[in-house]
């Protein structure tokens, strides 16, 4: 569902490592907070270190997480994403487990999102009112057909690597912090099509 360079489908097997709730959390909040440790990531996600560090583990099998080198001791191993994005489809998987798989990761990963999403709107005044203002919340509905939704795609796609891929290559700045970056191109899978307009 992606055209960004480097995008990794996930297979079988990296699908099946990323389809569990918690996985999916691990893998999200190192996503948007950097790394961090088994017992850090167990404290924001309310789970025991135990259970986190077996998780994280079994991602890495996958190279979806990777220890931090030069960082940590034998004792406290540091975690962070993978380099790269990764996609899921449904049509990447020609069984029915696979296609429940990838249904679930894609699940999770939308609540994840909507939960940073109403963590913002509800502490508007810990972001502060110049970051919340520099902030865009959008949402368009239209008509369009199969290659013009194709082309909207494509068209972010070449504004991510004009715009938002240079930034995430770079070390973070005196100033910055993190965010998350949402667009979403999708049909209303209830919505009636145009006549005679092809699916």
């Amino acid at each position: 569902m992606s055209d960004k360079p480097n995008d990794r489908a996930l297979d079988a097997g990296a699908l099946r490592a990323m389809a569990h709730p918690l996985r999916v959390e691990l893998y999200e909040a190192l996503s948007n907070y950097g790394p961090a440790t088994a017992s850090g990531l167990a404290e924001r996600l309310g789970e025991s270190s135990g259970s986190t560090s077996y998780h994280l583990r079994q991602l890495a099998r996958h190279g979806l997480v990777r220890e931090v080198e030069g960082r940590g001791s034998g004792r406290e191993r540091w975690w962070e994403r993978s380099p790269g994005s990764v996609s899921v489809s449904v049509f990447d998987h020609d069984t029915a487990a696979g296609r429940a798989a990838a249904q679930m990761v894609g699940r999770e990963w939308e609540r994840v999102r909507a939960g940073l999403l109403a963590q913002f709107q509800d502490r508007a005044e810990d972001v502060g009112k110049d970051w919340y203002e520099a902030s865009t919340l959008d949402t368009l509905n239209l008509s369009a057909t199969r290659d013009e939704l194709r082309e909207i795609g494509q068209a972010f796609t070449a504004f991510y690597e004009q715009h938002i891929a240079p930034l995430r290559a770079r070390e973070p700045r005196p100033g910055a912090r993190r965010v998350q970056i949402h667009f979403n191109a999708f049909p209303i899978a209830d919505a009636p099509h145009v006549e005679g307009e092809h699916r």
